[in-house]
């Protein structure tokens, strides 16, 4: 006797996809408001509060606008706001005094959008670049850039930032060392509470381009900044930094960019379990708004696709410039 054969498979995986309904049942991750941090640009130069030409629709804002953005936020129910200057180029010196001026576009920004919508969360950036003549995260110094004189600089920034009320800050600069001294600065002047989300895993990628426009920063890079950012070719070396950064102090880690390094992200999650987010940078959001724009994609459907390949990957949210559209689309 011969065993009766089904004509298919018992097993028809098509099955949970036959129906909105059974589709929604099976769905193996979910993409939230909550998930969503909103990067926005901030300046007090005249004249420079327009839309980024190479980011469309992203513009930068006025503090007043900036207070605008964090009651847009609000009400769409986004958790958090993410601040990067766009400064005068006479404020940028090889010493980034600018940097830590309690009085700096960023430092005022921070407490005119706490004192509006003060259950926002603002997250910074702590990082040289805005305010340095030569472009780079670090001080340059003999044409390197040094290490442990930038990580003073950056506790003294990080420091004028928690003073002015940031819920969390975002060393971006990825020099040795600083999640660290950053954190001992914190407990010893009394912000406990103030969070770190340190760029463990920043790529020295070439999607940043957009961005530099946004910040002004275009032109004025004198070399490029492999001697601190991370090579694109390298994944184990993503784990250490993360292994250091917790040890250091950092409360949530960041993978940057997003998209091309889904891999790092997952590795990350499964290693460490750790709150793990990644950024949908600059050059990430122009590539989809150009095609949008020539009618080769749709953006409402590449935009979440998009953002949920982040929390498939395993990221508990993400930096993205999509955050008000997709607050609007998928509703708090």
């Amino acid at each position: 006797m011969h065993p009766i054969i089904p004509p298919f498979p018992v097993t028809r995986l098509r099955r949970m996809r036959s129906t909105p309904a059974l589709r929604d049942l099976a769905q193996e991750n979910r993409l939230s408001v909550k998930d969503l941090i909103w990067p926005i640009f901030v300046t007090d130069v005249p004249g420079a509060d327009v839309e980024v030409s190479s980011m469309p629709g992203v513009f930068r804002r006025t503090v007043d606008g900036a207070v605008q953005a964090a009651e847009e936020a609000a009400s769409l129910g986004i958790p958090a706001i993410c601040l990067f200057p766009y400064t005068d180029p006479s404020c940028r010196t090889e010493g980034c005094e600018e940097a830590w001026d309690p009085e700096n576009i960023t430092n005022r920004a921070i407490r005119a959008m706490k004192a509006a919508v003060p259950e926002v969360a603002i997250m910074t950036d702590i990082a040289l670049d805005p305010f340095n003549a030569n472009g780079h995260d670090g001080l340059v110094r003999d044409g390197m850039i040094v290490n442990d004189e930038t990580v003073e600089c950056l506790v003294k920034m990080g420091r004028a930032q928690a003073e002015a009320g940031a819920d969390i800050l975002g060393p971006s600069d990825m020099m040795d060392g600083r999640i660290g001294a950053l954190r001992t600065m914190l407990e010893a002047d009394g912000h406990q509470n103030v969070t770190i989300m340190s760029y463990s895993a920043k790529y020295a990628s070439a999607f940043y381009g957009p961005f530099r426009d946004a910040v002004g920063a275009t032109g004025a890079l004198k070399g490029d900044k492999k001697t601190y950012q991370m090579n694109p070719a390298n994944s184990d070396e993503a784990l250490r930094l993360v292994a250091r950064d917790l040890e250091e102090g950092a409360d949530m880690v960041m993978v940057k960019p997003g998209l091309p390094y889904l891999d790092v992200c997952r590795r990350v999650k499964d290693a460490f379990g750790v709150p793990t987010y990644a950024y949908q940078v600059s050059g990430e959001y122009a590539m989809a708004m150009a095609a949008v724009r020539n009618g080769w994609l749709d953006h409402d459907k590449v935009m979440l696709e998009s953002l949920m390949a982040f929390r498939r990957a395993g990221c508990d949210g993400v930096l993205t410039y999509f955050a008000p559209a997709a607050a609007r689309l998928i509703g708090a």
